[in-house]
């Protein structure tokens, strides 16, 4: 018989505004690809029709729009959706998938951001997802005027959280930082105040740490 497809490993991609998360996730599928192995890409929030209805209701609008509790809540049923139309299938068929943001973004946004407890997204997470948790999670990290100088000029309307305080941003960088210090062994901070080569090149440095036995 033949060996069953093996599952697939979850890369997730972190951090503030503007850390260049697209293009990496880009260039880290197709060095992925190079090596024989399917990947998807996906975003949250959205990444699934469902989920992408609910994307909208975050990312626009007015900066006071929601309450810390009802933007996690959103965040989770998007969530919900997009593991169960996107993430597991493509899992559960071997292939990996590379999501820009999951639920470190939830903890970093809803939780250091606008103060929520920490505590009580974690236990949400619990609930809905179980110990359901990237492989590897790349955070790029940079300071908070290049980051938000740099998703400005994006000018894609979705700026509802580019619009909120210096003072928001900064909490939104030590929460990805201290995540990642709690969990080494999940996570990897990558310089994102590098060239967009030297990014990548760290990338696949943390990529092969991580799996070493992929392919090179």
């Amino acid at each position: 018989m033949p060996d069953p497809i093996s599952r697939g490993m979850f890369i997730t991609f972190e951090g503030g505004e503007g850390g260049g998360k697209s293009t990496q996730i880009r260039l880290l599928a197709d060095a992925i690809r190079k090596m024989g192995q399917a990947v998807v890409t996906t975003r949250e929030p959205g990444g699934a029709p469902s989920a992408e209805q609910i994307r909208g209701l975050l990312v626009s609008g007015a900066v006071d729009r929601w309450q810390p509790i009802t933007e996690t809540l959103l965040n989770y049923a998007a969530r919900a959706e997009h593991i169960n139309h996107t993430i597991e299938p493509a899992l559960g068929a071997g292939t990996w998938v590379l999501s820009d943001r999951f639920a470190d973004s939830t903890v970093a946004y809803q939780g250091y951001g606008h103060g929520f407890d920490c505590q009580k997204i974690v236990d949400l997470h619990q609930i809905i997802l179980g110990d359901f948790k990237p492989n590897l999670t790349l955070i790029l990290d940079l300071p908070v005027e290049e980051g938000l100088r740099r998703a400005i000029s994006r000018g894609d309307g979705e700026d509802r959280y580019e619009r909120m305080g210096k003072e928001f941003h900064n909490r939104l960088r030590d929460g990805f930082l201290e995540i990642a210090k709690a969990e080494p062994d999940r996570c990897a901070v990558i310089d994102a105040t590098q060239s967009i080569d030297s990014v990548c090149k760290n990338v696949l440095v943390a990529l092969h740490t991580k799996f070493p036995d992929l392919a090179s």
